[in-house]
C-alpha cells in the first residue's frame, strides 16, 4: 500500500541523536501528529513496526516502546494478528453531532448561531491555559431536529488558532477548525453531570425552568497535548442519551 502524506511526512523527518531526549520519545511525538490525520485518525491500521523502524533508522524495540506509550495513554489499541490502530471510543465520534446525526439520515437545525468576543473567566482561562480576562472568539449555538431544539453549546477558542468569525460554523465544528488551522483534534477532557435548566436555557431549549439536563464540558487537545477549545453543551435528556463502551484492553497484544 502506498505511503500517505502523513506516513511520507513522518518518515522524511530526522530523529535528533544530540539534544538528549530519549528516541523513543521523539518517536512517540511524531506518531501522535501521524495518529490525528486521516486516515490513522479514522481507524486505518499503522505501518507496522518493523517498516517504521527500518524508516526511521531505529531498532524495533525503540518504536515498540513509543506505541506502547501511546496503548497505555489510550490513543491505540494493538489486536494480535491484525495490527495497531487509533482507538475509536463513542466519546470521540460523539464529538460531531452534526456528523452522527448525518449518519443516521437526520438533518440539523440551527436555532441559533452567535460568534462574538469574550474575555475568558477563569474557568475557561484554566482549560485553555491563557490568562484570565483574555480575549477569545466564542460560538453559540443551539441546533435539533424536526423542529425542535435539542441541545445549546458554548465554545471558547484558544487565540492561538486565530479564527476570525467569519468561519462556516454550520459544518461540524473540528472538520472548520481542521480548514481553517491544520490541526487536528485528537483527544478530549470530558466531564458530564446532572442540572436543572436555567430561565436562559429553558426558553432556548423551549422546556420549562428547571427541566432536567445533561450537561457536558469539554476541553479538545492536538497532538501536543495543546487546548483548542473548551465548551459548554446542554442536551435535553428526553432525547438524548449517552452509551459508553468500555473495555478492558491488555497493554501488549502483539
Amino acid at each position: 500500500m502506498a505511503a500517505t502524506n502523513a506516513e511520507t511526512s513522518l518518515l522524511r523527518r530526522k530523529l535528533n541523536r544530540s539534544n538528549g531526549v530519549p528516541l523513543h520519545l521523539q518517536i512517540e511525538r511524531m506518531l501522535r501528529k501521524l495518529i490525528s490525520s486521516p486516515p490513522y485518525s479514522s481507524g486505518a491500521l499503522l505501518p507496522d513496526e518493523l517498516t517504521l523502524a527500518e524508516k526511521l533508522g531505529v531498532s524495533r524495540g525503540t518504536v515498540r516502546n513509543s506505541i506502547l506509550n501511546l496503548v497505555n495513554q489510550g490513543l491505540l489499541e494493538r489486536r494480535k494478528g491484525i495490527g495497531t490502530k487509533v482507538v475509536q471510543s463513542g466519546l470521540v465520534a460523539w464529538a460531531s453531532l452534526t456528523g452522527e446525526m448525518r449518519r443516521k439520515g437526520i438533518e440539523i437545525q440551527s436555532f441559533l448561531l452567535e460568534v462574538s468576543e469574550k474575555r475568558a473567566n477563569s474557568k475557561v482561562a484554566a482549560a485553555l491555559k491563557i490568562p484570565e480576562g483574555t480575549i477569545v472568539k466564542c460560538l453559540e449555538q443551539v441546533r435539533g431536529w424536526d423542529n425542535r431544539p435539542v441541545l445549546q453549546s458554548v465554545s471558547w477558542f484558544h487565540p492561538r488558532l486565530k479564527l476570525s468569525g467569519s468561519e462556516d460554523f454550520r459544518k461540524p465544528l473540528y472538520e472548520v477548525l481542521r480548514e481553517k488551522t491544520g490541526i487536528t483534534p485528537v483527544h478530549a477532557l470530558e466531564e458530564f453531570s446532572a442540572i436543572s435548566a436555567n430561565a436562559v436555557l429553558a426558553r432556548r431549549l423551549r422546556i420549562n425552568k428547571g427541566g432536567p439536563l445533561l450537561l457536558r464540558i469539554r476541553t479538545t487537545l492536538d497532538a501536543n497535548d495543546l487546548s483548542l477549545d473548551h465548551a459548554e453543551i446542554h442536551y435535553q435528556t428526553g432525547v438524548i442519551s449517552l452509551t459508553l463502551d468500555s473495555r478492558w484492553r491488555p497493554v501488549d497484544q502483539a
